[in-house]
């Protein structure tokens, strides 16, 4: 949790599935907070690793 405004989720897996969205987005309902990140860092270029999750 950066700042109690957002949670970074941070992953090095092979591919993210609905599985992990599913789980940030729990996180997002349990804390009341709108805005997640999951960053998954096993990719080639980084920005292709990002996924912005909304409440």
């Amino acid at each position: 949790m950066i700042d109690e405004k957002i949670i970074v989720e941070v992953k090095a897996i092979e591919s993210v599935i609905p599985v992990h969205k599913a789980q940030l987005l729990s996180y997002l309902r349990l804390t009341k907070l709108k805005l997640g990140l999951l960053i998954n860092f096993n990719v080639p270029k980084l920005i292709d690793g990002f996924s912005r999750i909304i409440n």
